[in-house]
């Protein structure tokens, strides 16, 4: 339970993250989906993992990555997901209350393990991931802490976990404690194939529930099955007070109250490795939120905390994001 306020509480998949350098011929040879995160049980990923080359673990999942970069910046943030009390599992805990991250959702005792998810990246810097979801889909309502989702100002969602229905669950019970408390509620869309899965549900979340959406140029245009982005600001700037859309090294657009504000990339000497890069943007602009600064400054740190995700190897910041925002621009 959060002892006092919180800026960000996330809710996500609790997942170790497997990284390794890998080229196009092995993603062919796994039939992996490049540049996609794909669900595989535990046969596939004992195969790939046995496959891949060196590589490096660390603790991750797409909300986690963010609420990591929110404390990274200064701000206060906790987490739920679903874990085992196995040896991963004890990693990840100790990872997040590391940088100051509230996390205590009861581990498992039973049941699968904590979850693994197989990062290859491709010289061309993108990540193509496999995921076993193990203990993650054991999260349910009863690992919602009221009196946390009420303590924080934003309570942030990953799209990745609405596959469950425990998690579904869990998503709602929070959602409701949160516009109870006059909190705000935002939703990564996570994947283009988790909105492809889900899109009728997550239609519903952004036009009743969902005040903050975060989403890719790929993941909103499946979202309204248009081809024209226009056509998708157009759409979503009715379904929710603020959509922060990304587009990679065109920058972001963030859409609210009528208004559209383009976002430049941050620039980065070289692209070594996609992975985080949308969770960091969503830590920066809900961390620029909870401080109360303007829409395009939110813009603006999102696109420093991605720009510094993508300068290395892995989805958690290497230098401190505080110190990254006060730097004047190039």
């Amino acid at each position: 339970m959060a002892n006092g306020p919180l800026d960000v509480v996330g809710i996500g998949n609790a997942i170790v993250d497997v990284l390794s350098h890998a080229d196009d011929d092995f993603l062919v040879g796994q039939g992996i989906v490049k540049g996609a995160m794909t669900l595989i049980d535990a046969a596939q990923a004992d195969r790939i993992y046995d496959a891949m080359g060196p590589g490096v673990e660390i603790s991750g999942g797409s909300a986690a990555n963010t609420i990591v970069g929110v404390a990274s910046f200064g701000g206060r943030g906790a987490y739920i997901g679903k874990v085992r009390a196995d040896k991963l599992g004890q990693v990840f805990a100790h990872d997040l209350k590391a940088v100051g991250v509230d996390f205590d959702t009861p581990m498992a005792i039973d049941g699968p393990s904590t979850a693994r998810c197989l990062i290859n990246v491709t010289p061309d810097a993108q990540r193509s991931m496999t995921t076993h979801l193990g203990a993650c889909i054991g999260l349910g309502p009863e690992d919602v802490d009221a009196a946390t989702i009420a303590a924080a100002k934003v309570t942030y969602l990953e799209g990745y976990l609405w596959d469950p229905p425990g998690a579904k669950e869990a998503f709602r019970k929070a959602m409701r404690i949160a516009h109870e408390a006059e909190r705000k509620v935002s939703l990564s869309l996570s994947d283009a194939f988790c909105v492809d899965r889900h899109r009728a549900e997550f239609l519903e979340l952004t036009n009743e529930h969902v005040n903050i959406l975060f989403a890719n140029e790929s993941e909103i245009l499946s979202l309204y099955q248009v081809e024209r982005l226009d056509d998708a600001l157009q759409m979503v700037a009715d379904h929710c007070e603020i959509a922060a859309l990304t587009r990679s090294e065109k920058g972001s657009i963030v859409v609210a109250n009528g208004e559209v504000h383009v976002i430049d990339a941050e620039p980065v000497e070289r692209v070594i490795d996609t992975t985080g890069a949308g969770d960091l943007y969503a830590a920066g602009f809900l961390y620029g939120y909870t401080c109360g600064l303007s829409l395009p400054e939110c813009g603006r740190l999102a696109s420093r905390a991605a720009g510094e995700i993508i300068s290395h190897f892995g989805a958690r910041p290497e230098r401190d994001l505080a110190a990254l925002a006060e730097e004047k621009p190039n």
